[in-house]
């Protein structure tokens, strides 16, 4: 029987993106099926009483340094965002109020690139609207979507959801219930996967 592995992730995240660029080929090579858990890691960092690795500078800087080699490892690119950090509520809000829509991956993909290769101030909102505009998308349209007072329940019930399993940060997977925290866990979830 094929496995499940759960993502959770936040665009604002360049670990998340970093795991976003293995996790497809990971699920085809073991048979998973891949099922993306948005959530607003900001949100998670305030239950959780975490912070992102920028905030203390000495392991912000290597964060950065071993992020990249992770880059080079998988032969993606990642570009150090001088916007970091962005608030990522209204990015979190569309890819949610995507999720289950033909334009998910393409959207998704739009964001991350963005924010990882094109190192765009994703937290405003014109630069915003040109990447959409850019992907195919209307910037009002989804906007719209993403303002959508059911759209905001389901990225802050996601969110609860995540910190109730016990998710501190981004990215996190879950294979049958095990919890792998970090894109460096990589190979364990795909041996998971397998298992």
């Amino acid at each position: 029987m094929s496995k499940t592995i759960e993502f959770y992730f936040d665009v604002g995240s360049p670990a998340s993106y970093l795991a976003w660029t293995q996790l497809p080929a990971i699920a085809e090579r073991t048979g998973a099926t891949l099922v993306y858990k948005p959530m607003l890691l900001g949100g998670v960092f305030m239950a959780t009483g975490n912070s992102s690795p920028a905030t203390v500078p000495a392991k912000g800087a290597y964060t950065r340094i071993d992020l990249q080699r992770f880059a080079n490892r998988y032969g993606v690119t990642l570009n150090q965002n001088p916007f970091f950090p962005i608030n990522t509520l209204q990015l979190m809000r569309a890819v949610v109020a995507y999720q289950d829509t033909p334009e998910f991956d393409q959207l998704l993909t739009a964001i991350f690139e963005a924010m990882w290769i094109s190192e765009l101030n994703m937290g405003e909102p014109e630069v915003i609207g040109k990447v959409l505009v850019e992907a195919g998308f209307a910037p009002s349209e989804v906007m719209a979507k993403a303002s959508d007072p059911a759209v905001k329940e389901k990225l802050k019930s996601a969110t609860e959801e995540a910190i109730g399993r016990g998710v501190f940060g981004a990215p996190t997977c879950f294979v049958d219930g095990d919890m792998f925290f970090g894109q460096d866990r990589l190979d364990w979830v795909e041996a998971a996967a397998r298992g």
